[in-house]
């Protein structure tokens, strides 16, 4: 069973939602090989509720998850700290809704939770607690003091890092793993489907419970695969979310032009069982 622990919902998180755009990616992550994401989406992405709702209302509850065809969606949430840096998390549908009600007043820069807040917070739910990229410039995850560092679950190995420098991200994150004694797994991190795939995490076991997924990383049941052509397929895809980016501020609707080869919007994506 391959997973992705870092994926988002959305091109940015300053543009509207788009249903056509979510289908798109969801039955990308399917083709591209993986079977199940974590929507890990910003904690302060413009319209969170909408697009965390119209998952909870389209897919098909399995579990702790909701499946758009083959596709397992995890739901969970990317937040920054006020020391610099991101957490995740990944857990129950209203839990996942009920925290973003709750960090509403904190959602603009300069307003940011302290990690022992944020925590603390996180503590009164069923999610899993990540610390997201780590070592990516401008955070300052590691230096948290050990008494805040026990609340992680899991280590992100970030998709992104992978392809910016392989070797210092994959030795950094597996030592900071080890001194937690916290399992490291893959994210790809994208916000544009070319992403999917640059690094995944393969389960030995098929699970759809936030409580078989802890069970399996911590019984270490799992392997990394890092995509030979990770490099390639971040730089892509940063160049694309760029350009539609960008005709999107020109007063073009970036949606259709994505997906104009096909001539028609995607149809949503459901479980037949």
């Amino acid at each position: 069973m391959y997973v992705d622990f870092h994926t988002h919902g959305k091109l940015a998180k300053y543009l509207p939602f788009s249903t056509d755009y979510t289908n798109w990616l969801l039955g990308e992550a399917k083709s591209s090989g993986l079977d199940a994401i974590c929507l890990t989406e910003h904690f302060n992405t413009q319209q969170f509720d909408v697009l965390y709702n119209y998952i909870k209302k389209t897919g098909t509850p399995v579990g702790d998850c909701f499946m758009f065809g083959e596709l397992k969606v995890f739901p969970g949430m990317e937040t920054d700290i006020a020391e610099g840096g991101h957490v995740l998390t990944v857990g129950p549908m209203d839990a996942i809704l009920e925290l973003n009600r709750r960090l509403e007043p904190y959602k603009k820069k300069g307003s940011f939770l302290p990690a022992k807040q944020l925590f603390e917070m996180f503590s009164e739910y069923p999610v899993l607690v990540g610390a997201g990229h780590p070592f990516r410039e401008g955070g300052h995850i590691p230096q948290l003091p050990p008494s805040l560092l026990r609340y992680f679950d899991f280590i992100d190995m970030n998709g992104k890092d992978i392809a910016l420098d392989p070797h210092r991200t994959k030795a950094m994150t597996c030592e900071f793993g080890r001194m937690l004694s916290k399992p490291v797994v893959a994210g790809s991190d994208t916000h544009q489907a070319v992403q999917y795939g640059c690094i995944r995490t393969k389960f030995e076991k098929e699970f759809d419970t936030i409580s078989v997924l802890k069970q399996e990383m911590y019984a270490g049941r799992y392997s990394i695969n890092i995509n030979p052509e990770a490099a390639f397929k971040v730089n892509t895809a940063t160049l694309l979310k760029r350009a539609l980016k960008e005709i999107h501020a020109l007063g073009g609707d970036y949606v259709s032009v994505l997906l104009r080869k096909s001539g028609e919007s995607p149809a949503v994506l459901r479980a037949k069982g």
